[in-house]
């Protein structure tokens, strides 16, 4: 179940309130950015993806039930309007070079230094280059319940599915993602110097 504030927003925007759509945008943004971007590894897809995911709750927010959780309901709508994006991305071809970038460069902050920031971007590219192997469902399943930590029946419910199909989705993606770091491995093997002879 949605916390009082919520309701109140989805309330008041029913009754026109565009201020309080604007409210119920700004609390969930992050949330639905981040699922998009790691659900379809580009910065500006994942903005589009989120403000269509956010255009679409308010087209049926009166379809909206307040026993239910609204996080829920809007990251159902933003994974299932990704999995639509990428099973059509599949017929189109793309450019292996689209990488994320990093947001902004700052002279004195709290960021940090660039080294580990160059190896934390190196991860956080690694583990992208995963994820986009995965089926689109595999994917969802995946970035649910490692990036936000959800239980396998709020995975179902926004994937709209049923949890033994959520299990199954998880064990074949971590089988699929264990399989190429291990095939990576190797092939790493294969081409370090060092290993030669051993």
């Amino acid at each position: 179940m949605s916390d009082p504030t919520t309701l109140e927003w989805v309330n008041a925007a029913l009754e026109g309130d565009q201020d309080a759509f604007g409210e119920i945008v700004y609390a969930y943004q992050d949330a639905v950015y981040n699922l998009c971007y790691r659900m379809l590894g580009e910065r500006t897809e994942a903005e589009d993806a989120a403000q269509e995911a956010f255009l679409r709750a308010y087209l049926n927010l009166k379809r909206y039930d307040p026993a239910r959780s609204f996080k829920t309901w809007i990251l159902s709508i933003a994974s299932n309007y990704c999995i639509d994006r990428l099973r059509r991305r599949r017929l189109q071809w793309l450019s292996l070079d689209d990488e994320p970038t990093s947001d902004h460069l700052a002279l004195s902050s709290d960021d940090p230094e660039p080294e580990p920031s160059l190896v934390m971007r190196e991860n956080s590219k690694a583990i992208q280059a995963l994820l986009s192997d995965l089926s689109p469902d595999y994917r969802a399943a995946v970035v649910l319940r490692y990036w936000y930590d959800y239980s396998y029946a709020e995975i179902a419910d926004i994937m709209d599915t049923t949890e033994s199909a959520v299990k199954s989705r998880l064990f074949r993606a971590r089988q699929a993602l264990a399989d190429k770091l291990d095939n990576n491995a190797s092939a790493a093997r294969l081409t370090n110097p060092l290993f030669e002879g051993s």
